[in-house]
C-alpha cells in the first residue's frame, strides 16, 4: 500500500479514494489486449527510473495503473 494525502488529485477526482497498481511483465501486450476489448487505456509515454505506466477505469470510475517495472540494472 502506498497511501496519499486525503486530498490528492492523483486519482482523478476527490470522490476516488483509491487506485488499483498492478505490475505486469509486458505493458505493451497487455495494453493491445486491453484495447483489442474496446477498454481505453492511456499509456504515460514518459519512461522513469522505476519502469512505464499505463492508466486505464474500472466501471465506476476508479483508476487502475498498469506498472511495467524497469529492466534489472536500469533503476
Amino acid at each position: 500500500f502506498a497511501p496519499f494525502p486525503k486530498d490528492t488529485a492523483y486519482f482523478g477526482s476527490d470522490t476516488q479514494m483509491f487506485m488499483l497498481n498492478l505490475r505486469v511483465s509486458d505493458l505493451d501486450a497487455q495494453v493491445t489486449a486491453l484495447r483489442a476489448a474496446d477498454i481505453e487505456v492511456i499509456v504515460d509515454p514518459q519512461q522513469y527510473p522505476n519502469g512505464r505506466f499505463a492508466r486505464l477505469h474500472d466501471p465506476e470510475g476508479n483508476p487502475i495503473e498498469l506498472w511495467e517495472p524497469a529492466p534489472e540494472g536500469m533503476t
